[in-house]
């Protein structure tokens, strides 16, 4: 990536808008010419009938049909073909050409980070190369994981094994395709370590939250010369900082001594681990003369000198562990908000080096545009020569994965075009269906998150929180649960609910009106001990099986069985 700052242009060049179109033309043709006999698309009848007697290949006319006719899609809209692929034995002929050509390599879950089901995205490998993945230089501490949940055998009605789909996030998908890291190949690679990176490569295959962050951070502490780190979420290098201060002399004891720590989960690899761990006193001295990470500003400049840069993605609800990161990291050392992306296949790469977020959409598939002022339909669609910068939009996604037109449930906002490509450029705004609705008013995350920011302004920092409808007394609020810094726990914790309020009050002009005639109640605000919502996201990864690498907290909490854990962990309602 170029130093120099590229600027995004507010208009489209007539050059570039011919480019779009050609090659969005291009890509949805060969999107169409591809998936057009699969089960799914046969669902879509008045394409299919629009299309029947015309030459797919060379009649460009099936462009225009498929934008007058292929609707907006839900996951539901072909959940239940997905469902076949649950079914004991899963037969060849009930999954094949699903919604690609031939069988998937990957079934990809989502997050569930609102506690329901978690959703299935078949992939085939060649949809999932990433650049951003190999794209390093220096010595980097490369936190991924490559485990999967399971492995489904497609068998012929006669039960031969044909093929092997492996289940797992889409991070971890995305590392194995890049890397070209087959299951056939795991027993030979257990003992190595990428060129680059200080970590072992079968560190990738723990499982386990706790035991997952502790591996990483025994083989970044034990390298003094660590020139980057990088990680997919901000919130998960914090989650490192707070293990390596609660694990601080186990740490340095495995570095003195040269072994890996008796902890649970990681059986399965320890030897190949430990294979890699080399006595280091002179390096156990000099982390414990330096002390561990909430014990002085700027910490990680003083235990990695040559570390320039923190990659991982900080915008939305992820750009509450800024400040800590900041404190934690110093001036000096860059944190790079790297890209966008989605369980659903879409990606954005930065333009730019920095925590700015400015994205363009990688061009493998097919993006259209819907403003989220207009009404859910075709007709309100609008293609990439037609964004309007400053307009807030839901991305429509066609990908090489299925013929659909995904509506994603992201908000981007259209920052202008790229100078060099005529790109569109977004900037990350929020999650589209999160919100509480509490009578008359429905609170949207992009509120909730400003509150957060207002709070933030002052000297009492909220680390980590969540959301709730609540509903303990009537009428209905909105509920925080805040995980406040360490030194905010004082008297400066008081503050935060005056924050709050001002805050509420600036963003609904009729709120003081709407408490006073009881129709609302103010926010209620509790307090959860330091290291709950770290706690809470080993614990979905441990008990739900939600991936190391998509674990978050949810800006509003809906499920109840996560609401009663948190709830368990208040030490303080303001």
């Amino acid at each position: 990536m170029s130093l120099s700052t590229i600027h995004p242009l507010s208009s489209l060049s007539p050059e570039h808008q011919i480019l779009l179109r050609q090659g969005t033309d291009r890509r949805l043709k060969e999107i169409i010419c591809a998936n057009i006999g699969t089960r799914f698309a046969s669902s879509l009848v008045e394409f299919c009938l629009a299309v029947a007697d015309k030459d797919v290949n060379n009649d460009t006319t099936i462009l225009d049909d498929f934008r007058r006719l292929v609707p907006l899609t839900e996951y539901e809209s072909y959940r239940l073909l997905l469902m076949k692929f649950k079914e004991r034995p899963c037969k060849l002929s009930e999954v094949e050409n699903l919604l690609t050509p031939g069988l998937p390599d990957f079934l990809c879950w989502s997050s569930s980070t609102s506690g329901k089901e978690p959703k299935v995205f078949p992939k085939h490998s060649r949809s999932l190369h990433h650049k951003v993945i190999t794209d390093i230089s220096g010595k980097v501490a490369d936190v991924y994981s490559i485990s999967y949940k399971d492995l489904l055998q497609v068998v012929t009605d006669s039960g031969e094994a044909v093929h092997t789909v492996v289940f797992t996030a889409s991070s971890a998908a995305r590392w194995r395709t890049t890397m070209n890291w087959t299951l056939q190949t795991d027993d030979t690679r257990m003992g190595s370590i990428v060129p680059g990176h200080v970590a072992p490569w079968a560190t990738g295959l723990i499982t386990h939250f706790q035991p997952f962050l502790f591996v990483h951070a025994l083989f970044a502490l034990a390298e003094p010369h660590l020139d980057q780190l990088r990680v997919l979420y901000i919130p998960f290098f914090v989650d490192i900082v707070h293990l390596i201060q609660a694990e601080w002399e186990v740490l340095l004891s495995s570095i003195r001594d040269g072994t890996i720590a008796d902890i649970e989960h990681i059986d399965h690899v320890r030897a190949h681990l430990q294979d890699h761990m080399r006595a280091d006193p002179e390096r156990a001295e000099e982390l414990r003369h330096i002390g561990p990470p909430l014990s002085c500003p700027g910490w990680a400049q003083r235990v990695w000198p040559k570390l320039t840069t923190l990659v991982g993605i900080c915008s939305g609800v992820f750009s509450t562990a800024l400040p800590k990161a900041r404190t934690v990291l110093g001036p000096n050392i860059t944190i790079h908000n790297f890209a966008y992306g989605c369980t659903e296949g879409l990606r954005g790469k930065a333009i730019n080096l920095g925590e700015s977020g400015d994205f363009v959409l990688e061009d493998e598939d097919v993006v259209e545009f819907l403003d989220v002022t207009n009404e859910q339909t075709i007709d309100n669609i609008v293609q990439a020569w037609d964004v309007q910068p400053g307009t807030l939009y839901q991305p429509v996604y066609t990908s090489r994965d299925g013929l659909w037109r995904y509506l994603i449930d992201d908000i981007i906002q259209a920052v202008g075009f790229h100078p060099h490509n005529g790109l569109p450029v977004f900037k990350f705004f929020a999650r589209k269906n999160s919100s509480i609705r509490v009578c008359p008013c429905e609170i949207t995350e992009t509120v909730l998150m400003d509150v957060i920011r207002t709070i933030n302004e002052g000297n009492a920092k909220v680390h980590e929180f969540t959301a709730v409808l609540d509903e303990r007394d009537t009428p209905e609020t909105v509920g925080f649960f805040f995980e406040v810094v360490e030194d905010a726990i004082g008297s400066k914790v008081q503050l935060i609910k005056q924050k709050a309020i001002e805050a509420f009050l600036t963003m609904h002009t009729h709120y003081q009106d709407l408490v006073d005639v009881d129709l609302m109640r103010q926010p209620t605000i509790r307090i959860v001990k330091p290291g709950t919502f770290m706690e809470y996201k080993r614990w979905r990864v441990d008990s739900a099986g939600v991936g190391i690498n998509q674990v978050k907290v949810p800006v509003v909490m809906q499920d109840s069985k996560a609401i009663k854990w948190v709830v368990e962990r208040v030490v303080m309602e303001l």
